[in-house]
């Protein structure tokens, strides 16, 4: 069945305004009554039906008796039908935003922001004071980019066209198909404030869906992240209450019949030639409620507290990495999922090793005597200390790298580098001896270059 422009429209304000996820989550609604009572403004677990019976009618657009908005998805019951005429003139612009913009309908979001800029900064009031021609137009340029910077308006009004939008948004006149703003739909979705767009924004606001996220910094040694451990993490977080169970009422509670619904868990509306049928927001579609709360967590079913939870660190992990331990974060009220916990590492510095990657670097101080005649040293590694052989004469800054001796790579066999850094440490009190032998030891170089001089020159 192919819908209409105008059906499309009512199809997208209602799909923007129902979360397909409300409905997911429906097996804890007597304890989300529970909470509600008359004083929480909040409904646990599932998401107002609207039935809607009457219908519309613009350019053959018809909403049929009987046919459900439930989780943006139009059900039609065929049924008796009834048609609505506008009675008064509709003044629309006769250009559509792509022309008023000067772009075509192809368009990318660049090409549409620029010549947004180029109109707005040669239309706007400031550089055109008196003339209201200009200021009308700027009004239409600034109206046209709205919606075609917006992807989501963008999409539909391609969709319905620029008539039927403009009608939509700006109310279509006394008995069009959007009556009022959005006819019956600006109730139900509070264009405007109130209303089930509150409702949703509060929702999620207040709770989301699964426990709390939490994010937590855990601190460690160099050794501890190259090699791994076990660590405990200690943080507040939303907890079960105990006192209550979870349930949020005291143990032995009985609910009662909701004097909303009068225990049918349904409400009634009458919007002009609408009579729109919804879940009770008091009791959540239960038809009942209680007045009398836990006292220990006053009808939350979670409590703030202390939560340690024990991780493992995998060997490799690096500085400001974050660890995902899923299920570990607060507690959810309607006892589904908890969240997860977040850790980020903080590597504290090594006073021998320095890492970049999965390679290691450190440094190897020699003498004088070791740069110059060579030799042995013990130098650090990650397993242990290993002897390693200088060459005759090896210069300050030199290194070399032993293979395989950095840290082993995650999810791999492979190892990385170990690279020693040689530094030369030059004495600065010598003995009367160590000096006298460093005396001819220059003597002899001299006498060296010397002889080197006379046979060149000679």
């Amino acid at each position: 069945m192919v819908r209409s422009n105008g059906t499309r429209l009512a199809y997208w304000l209602v799909r923007r305004s129902l979360s397909s996820k409300l409905l997911e989550n429906s097996s804890n609604i007597l304890n989300g009554s529970l909470r509600r009572g008359n004083r929480r403004g909040f409904v646990s677990g599932t998401c107002n039906s609207y039935r809607i019976f009457g219908y519309m009618n613009s350019e053959n657009s018809k909403l049929r008796s009987g046919e459900v908005f439930n989780n943006g998805v139009l059900h039609g019951n065929l049924g008796a039908t009834r048609t609505f005429h506008a009675t008064g003139p509709v003044s629309m612009s006769s250009r559509d935003y792509y022309d008023i913009l000067g772009v075509s309908k192809n368009a990318s979001s660049s090409e549409i922001k620029k010549a947004y800029y180029a109109l707005a900064k040669k239309l706007h009031p400031d550089t055109n004071k008196g003339d209201a021609d200009a200021e009308k137009k700027f009004q239409e340029v600034q109206k046209a980019y709205e919606v075609l910077k917006d992807e989501e308006k963008r999409s539909l009004y391609d969709q319905v066209g620029h008539d039927t939008f403009e009608q939509g948004a700006a109310g279509g006149g006394p008995g069009g198909p959007f009556d009022g703003g959005f006819g019956p739909f600006e109730d139900i979705f509070g264009r405007g404030g109130g209303g089930m767009n509150d409702f949703f924004k509060d929702f999620f606001r207040q709770r989301g869906f699964g426990g709390q996220d939490v994010k937590v910094g855990l601190e460690l040694s160099f050794m501890e992240a190259v090699q791994g451990c076990s660590k405990t993490v200690t943080f507040q977080t939303s907890l079960p209450c105990e006192a209550c169970g979870g349930t949020g009422v005291p143990p032995g509670t009985r609910p009662a019949t909701c004097q909303n619904c009068r225990g049918s868990g349904m409400i009634f509306m009458q919007k002009g030639p609408f009579r729109l049928q919804s879940t009770c927001t008091r009791c959540g579609g239960t038809g009942k409620t209680v007045t009398s709360f836990c006292n220990s967590c006053k009808g939350d079913r979670v409590v703030r507290g202390s939560k340690t939870v024990k991780i493992d660190v995998l060997p490799g992990v690096d500085n400001n990495e974050t660890i995902k331990i899923p299920r570990s974060g607060g507690a959810d009220p309607d006892g589904n999922q908890p969240g997860d916990l977040y850790i980020t590492i903080n590597v504290r510095e090594d006073p021998v090793f320095r890492r970049e990657g999965p390679d290691i670097h450190v440094d190897a101080v020699l003498s004088v005597t070791q740069a110059i005649l060579g030799g042995t040293i013990q130098v650090p590694t990650l397993t242990g200390d290993v002897v390693l052989k200088v060459r005759p004469g090896t210069q300050p800054g030199q290194k070399v790298v032993l293979k395989r001796k950095g840290i082993k790579a995650r999810n791999s066999a492979s190892f990385g580098d170990q690279y020693v850094h040689f530094n030369v440490s030059i004495p600065t009190n010598l003995t009367q001896r160590q000096r006298e032998i460093i005396e001819e030891f220059m003597k002899e170089e001299q006498g060296e270059d010397d002889k080197g001089a006379t046979a060149q020159f000679g």
